[in-house]
């Protein structure tokens, strides 16, 4: 898929009989993938015909697919959006864009903990999940008392770790 891209949804089952697919969501909220007036699948652009959150899933209409038959060959597959649809606040990032970051210490540039390989949305705030060389996965909370900045352009993210939040590694 091309780089300006982003995964927004998958579907997952029919609905009723006029086309309409659940899809679930793989952004903030329903209403977020609910916003779009197009969306691509398949390599394709679709005009979102209709498209409303329904507790935790979006049912969506999607022009050229009109029949239950023609929705069950799309199920499974990815909805996509392009990154240019959408302004990020300051300060928020794509996932997308995350992911793959080099974690640093922001007091000693040379000690690289690991790489970001997850994000986890718990509510409260982010956890960003840290694979260091050995292996082992930490987990960080995505709190400004811990992530000192973020820079996509240099790949890296810089930390501030709480004590004894590594303890174990050393």
């Amino acid at each position: 898929m091309e780089k300006g891209l982003l995964e927004i949804g998958k579907i997952v089952a029919i609905h009723a009989l006029k086309g309409e697919m659940r899809v679930q969501p793989w952004c903030d909220s329903p209403d977020f993938l609910a916003e779009f007036d197009e969306l691509c699948l398949d390599g394709e652009w679709l005009e979102v015909e209709s498209a409303r959150p329904h507790k935790n899933i979006v049912i969506l209409k999607l022009q050229g697919i009109n029949t239950p038959e023609e929705a069950q060959k799309q199920v499974g597959k990815i909805l996509y959006i392009d990154r240019s649809q959408v302004e990020l606040p300051e300060g928020t990032y794509f996932i997308a864009d995350l992911i793959g970051l080099q974690v640093i210490d922001a007091d000693d540039p040379e000690k690289v903990y690991g790489t970001l390989t997850d994000v986890s949305e718990t509510g409260a705030n982010d956890v960003y999940h840290i694979r260091f060389a050995s292996g082992k996965t930490y987990y960080i909370p995505a709190i400004p008392q811990v992530v000192v900045k973020t820079d996509l352009e240099r790949g890296v993210m810089i930390i501030r770790p709480l004590e004894g939040l590594f303890d174990d590694e050393n």
